[in-house]
């Protein structure tokens, strides 16, 4: 029988380390995290807004406790900090606002989503953060169709907020209209809004396809996934979200070719490209607004938000330099917004685009401060995916599928910012803070002190992180010490 030297030259085999139990909850609540600014609305629709408020604020301060214990490294002249002064600017608005109890509370959501974003980005290495954000997406995607299934099959009729059933003076009330059999009428998930229903199917997608990309395991399933995901993607019929696909693909695109350039100008021909495509498709969705919004089964008004623009920008006009003051969202109960801009019987709470509704709340001052949140949040995801990784004399690393989720990201966002105020709340701002400090922190995928404080990935280290540099291969037998030899010899299999 074969046994171990008594004098080995190398350590006997090892079981593969695995990652701590206070990790894997780690992570777990990362999820959770990700899953609540993911499915917006659903925790107020289910629980009512006290109980959604204190899940929130609970969370918010778990995340700071944990933060607190666990010290991650942090390397501070690398935050966000454009971010961080567009923050600043928005607490500064209590001062001159004129809906102050609104600023105050929704400076509070703006707080806990900055915070929770950070500390995801901090705690979590890329691979880990990709598979978190993932993992949140299933849930929603999942319990959307499982919400939907439920009402068609057990309730079947239209369903409000708070599980009540019962008849609605707008549709646009109902929590869900009971239409999953009844094709190709919207589905709302459990957002209850399909316009925010839409662009959260799309990332899905996006994720899903990365995750594929990157060698994740059990392929089939993610297939599986994207395809629920993309069946949502088309009942939600968001118009918006269709153009953030469109954006997605030519995003998509133009990363991709960027990557095959070998030369230095090479990339010019396809920057060229790239500007023509964008602005040959920006002037002609709106030359021909009309067809293209009537095939979508829109109006060329946007449905209706038109109307809206113009009394935001009617009140932009009256404080054009510094705004009214902080409110994301517009708090309906508050007198300043109640029956102000009324769509459908009721009160809206947002100004359908991000730009107009910065204007509105924090002047010119706070549209150019948002403005630069997002060019260095696009200049530097864009490069994070069209570089090649290096940082040393090595010119010649594979690229990493993960580096594509930012500046994918980016152009959801920035498509849905045209008609939606999502990208200023919620998973929007969480994600662009998320990743933009992730970018700043953690340049290269599985390299940095950023991403070695979280390195067990899978049960073993990412080789990144262990070998900077390109490994010496043995090319002589190791060398055993004299004093070893001279000692008993050892047994030898039979």
């Amino acid at each position: 029988m074969a046994v171990y030297s008594k004098h080995p030259a190398s350590a006997p085999p090892t079981p593969p380390v695995r990652e701590k139990t206070g990790h894997l909850l780690l992570r777990g609540w990362c999820i959770f995290v990700l899953f609540m600014s993911l499915s917006g609305v659903a925790w107020v629709h289910t629980f009512g807004t006290p109980v959604a408020a204190a899940i929130t604020i609970g969370a918010g301060v778990l995340s700071v406790v944990l933060w607190i214990i666990l010290r991650p490294p942090v390397q501070w002249r690398r935050l966000p900090w454009f971010a961080a002064a567009y923050v600043v600017w928005a607490t500064l608005s209590i001062l001159w606002s004129a809906w102050p109890g609104t600023t105050a509370i929704t400076l509070l959501l703006l707080y806990l989503t900055t915070i929770q974003a950070l500390f995801i980005g901090t705690v979590l290495t890329w691979r880990e953060l990709v598979r978190a954000v993932a993992s949140a997406l299933k849930w929603v995607m999942a319990l959307s169709l499982l919400f939907e299934l439920a009402v068609s099959v057990f309730v079947q009729a239209p369903m409000l907020p708070g599980f009540v059933v019962g008849e609605a003076d707008d549709p646009i009330e109902y929590w869900s209209r009971n239409n999953l059999f009844d094709w190709p009428e919207r589905l709302q998930g459990i957002m209850g809004n399909a316009n925010l229903l839409g662009p959260v199917a799309l990332l899905a997608i996006v994720v899903f396809g990365i995750r594929i990309a990157a060698g994740a395991p059990r392929r089939v399933l993610l297939y599986a996934w994207i395809v629920l995901s993309a069946f949502l993607f088309l009942r939600a019929s968001s118009a918006t979200a269709y153009l953030a696909a469109a954006a997605v693909a030519v995003v998509l695109a133009t990363v991709l070719l960027m990557r095959r350039a070998r030369r230095p100008g090479e990339r010019t021909k396809y920057y060229i490209a790239y500007a023509v495509v964008g602005v040959g498709g920006l002037l002609g969705l709106w030359l021909l607004r009309d067809t293209i919004f009537s095939a979508l089964g829109r109006s060329s008004d946007l449905t209706g938000r038109e109307a809206i623009w113009e009394a935001v920008l009617g009140r932009t006009a009256e404080r054009p330099w510094v705004g009214w003051g902080f409110a994301t969202p517009w708090a309906p109960w508050d007198p300043a917004f109640d029956r102000w801009v009324v769509d459908h019987g009721q009160t809206v709470m947002q100004a359908h685009n991000m730009w107009i509704d910065v204007s509105m709340q924090l002047g010119i001052i706070g549209v150019v401060l948002m403005a630069t949140v997002y060019f260095a949040f696009v200049w530097r995801s864009w490069f994070f995916a069209v570089d090649r990784p290096r940082w040393d004399l090595k010119a010649d690393r594979p690229y990493s599928s993960l580096t594509l989720l930012p500046t994918l990201v980016g152009a959801i966002l920035l498509v849905q910012g045209l008609a939606e105020s999502t990208p200023l709340l919620l998973w929007g701002w969480l994600f662009v803070v998320m990743l933009g400090a992730k970018i700043k922190q953690s340049p290269h995928v599985g390299v940095g002190p950023a991403e070695q404080s979280a390195a067990i990935e899978r049960g073993e280290r990412s080789p990144a992180l262990d070998e900077p540099y390109p490994p010496v291969e043995r090319t002589h037998p190791p060398v055993v010490e004299r004093a070893q030899r001279d000692e008993t010899p050892s047994k030898r299999a039979t």
